[in-house]
């Protein structure tokens, strides 16, 4: 019998001493990030027959379990690597969005500072200090355009230096993942789970999903499978790379993530990364800086297409024609896809600047050389029967050399340089081209009160300094007579109304009688240097609409609204994603996690449990030594 006793009392103190060292190992790892509350599982030795019913035979330990929700942890892991992409993309968007301040600080004041500098030398063409702050203002506003494209620069290189140290962070935990799934493998085949093995490969996945999020596979023997997207990351023991590569295209300035799987490379594209630090930065530098190198650049090429093309119509003090405000810098030619069946090689020109959108484009030659621009901003769509040269959004795309072939596909990024490219093209304020190259006078018989009120060239035209002149049949009409006019009769005036023909236009003021004539005409000689009329030209550039509906004046205050509207969107995703994340890392600590006062209570128990075990030990060897000592009598 005391036999019996001791061994019951052996095993309940065993197993208590077991439950007290699980409780105390709970309490120290209390604050230890990712560690799972253990608890004992224990069962009752089975009982053993005799004449009287079957006596106990006391406890057993069968494990140590650990606290564990697959569901919750899977939540707790998604939750956490999708607001550490929104995370680091918001957090890279309030950078981006600094590079846009408002007021005197902003590209769109340099803009309007220079376009208004062309007041003062419309009315004193010859003022060469008017004439000088003309090209101080237009070299600072080719300044600020060039230093925000370096700062977009200089993020973009931030990003891809980050992507790097990312790329490094996830292949090491790569190898760690791996190294943790065979020693679980191995401690499985014990018949009991390795709990700090599994807490450390949750831990692990933690660390990975907040550079890129993955799902897992459980396998038979204990291992995880880990993947990202639909590529294998960590089979069993073994780990593939990953790095960055360039995409389809060979773009630079495009990233995609590489897996190599025993040298099979597949890329991924950052659509298919949901969560994560690496799918935050790679949507920022494919998408949100080109946004902005987009809006920047459109806005460079049109203000220089713009300003060139109107001073060229000018004549500057000498009376030679006018040449380039802005350096004319040709636009970017367009990547064609590796393999492309075609030779050719293609390039862009402006055709129209107030009808460009920001954006890149992808050109797709189809069967028989139909053609489709896809505007990737938007995913916009435009057809044509071709051959090549089209126009798209006012850029017109042509073939330098080669020919094209069914199955070509180019990227056109018409945009990405521009704005770091744009420079005055003189110092000398004298070739500034202020003055039209056409003049206008009234005839010396005139008797009614009509006189000019300006004139200036305003398109390329063959006939531009064609003399034309207007005579009046009326008050409210008059008839045309020069080339390229057409000669129309009756023509509606009314003062202040342009008059346009041959690529000027002329404004009257006043009344006129029959008879009255204005005669338009190429400038006489000396007439540049009394004439303003292309400076007011130049000027009224900055009413035209231009970006999207917007004035040339007003085109900034677009583009920094647009960057404004991602970053706001960034940071309310930011908000809701950590607020989810909180959510569920609470629930699964609630359920996982240690708490003091129950591991406390726990602690009593057990403890009070020991020492009975305990005194069990002690009666079972006082009556042992009672039965021995009875025996020697």
């Amino acid at each position: 019998m005391s036999n019996g006793l001791l061994n019951v009392g052996t095993r309940a103190l065993m197993v208590n001493q077991t439950a007290l060292q699980t409780v105390g190992n709970n309490i120290a790892n209390v604050n230890t990030v990712g560690y799972s509350r253990q608890t004992v599982v224990t069962r009752a030795v089975e009982g053993q027959g005799t004449g009287g019913g079957y006596v106990g035979k006391g406890v057993q330990l069968v494990t140590i379990e650990r606290a564990y929700s697959s569901f919750l942890t899977q939540q707790a892991q998604l939750t956490n690597s999708v607001a550490a992409a929104d995370a680091m993309r918001a957090g890279q968007l309030l950078q981006l969005e600094d590079l846009f301040p408002a007021g005197d600080a902003g590209i769109g004041a340099a803009v309007n500072d220079m376009l208004n500098a062309f007041a003062d030398v419309s009315t004193a063409p010859t003022d060469m200090t008017a004439r000088s702050v003309v090209l101080q203002r237009a070299d600072e506003t080719a300044t600020r355009f060039r230093d925000l494209s370096s700062k977009i620069d200089d993020m973009a290189y931030g990003a891809r230096r980050q992507l790097a140290d990312s790329v490094s962070a996830i292949n090491d935990l790569a190898q760690r993942l791996a190294k943790v799934n065979g020693q679980i493998a191995s401690a499985q085949g014990a018949g009991h789970t390795p709990n700090d093995l599994l807490d450390t490969r949750d831990q692990l996945l933690v660390e990975l999903g907040s550079y890129i999020q993955v799902t897992t596979v459980p396998v038979k023997d204990g291992t995880l499978s880990v993947f990202v997207g639909s590529q294998p990351l960590v089979l069993s023991s073994r780990a593939s790379t990953v790095s960055m590569t360039t995409d389809e295209y060979g773009d630079p300035s495009k990233l995609k993530l590489a897996i190599d799987n025993g040298g099979l490379v597949t890329t991924i594209d950052e659509n298919a990364l949901s969560g994560g630090a690496v799918a935050g930065l790679l949507r920022f530098n494919n998408s949100d800086l080109a946004t902005a190198r987009n809006l920047v650049g459109r806005m460079a090429l049109a203000l220089e297409t713009a300003v060139n093309a109107q001073h060229r119509m000018g004549v500057d003090l000498g009376g030679n024609s006018g040449a380039n405000l802005f350096v004319a810098n040709a636009l970017p030619t367009p990547y064609a896809l590796p393999g492309n069946p075609g030779t050719a090689e293609l390039g862009l020109t402006v055709s129209d600047p107030s009808a460009m959108a920001a954006s890149d484009y992808e050109l797709r030659v189809g069967a028989g050389g139909a053609l489709t621009v896809i505007r990737l901003s938007d995913g916009q769509a435009t057809n044509h029967t071709g051959p090549l040269p089209v126009t798209v959004d006012g850029i017109t795309i042509g073939v330098n050399s080669g020919a094209v072939a069914d199955g070509d596909r180019f990227l056109l990024k018409p945009f990405s340089a521009a704005a770091g490219q744009i420079a005055t093209a003189f110092t000398n304020a004298s070739a500034l081209a202020v003055a039209s190259p056409v003049q206008a006078r009234a005839g010396a018989t005139n008797t009614g009160h009509v006189t000019v009120q300006a004139v200036q060239a305003t398109s390329p035209n063959a006939n531009l300094t064609a003399t034309v002149t207007l005579t009046f049949t009326g008050a409210g009409t008059f008839d045309v007579n020069g080339t390229g006019t057409g000669n129309p009769t009756g023509v509606s005036y009314t003062a202040g109304q342009p008059i346009s023909y041959n690529g000027w236009n002329l404004v009257l003021k006043g009344t006129p009688q029959p008879g009255d004539t204005i005669t338009v005409e190429l400038a006489s000689s000396g007439y540049a240097g009394l004439d303003g009329g292309n400076a007011t030209a130049l000027m009224n550039i900055r009413d035209l609409a231009m970006f999207d509906g917007a004035t040339v004046a007003d085109g900034y205050a677009g583009a920094m609204a647009q960057i404004g509207v991602l970053s706001q969107g960034a940071q309310y995703a930011a908000n809701v994603s950590a607020s989810v994340a909180t959510t569920a890392a609470s629930t699964k600590a609630s359920v996982t996690g240690v708490n003091l006062d129950e591991e406390a209570s726990k602690l009593l128990m057990y403890q009070q449990a020991y020492q009975a075990s305990a005194k069990m030990i002690q009666i079972s060897q006082t009556i042992f030594d009672t039965l021995i000592s009875n025996l020697g009598r």
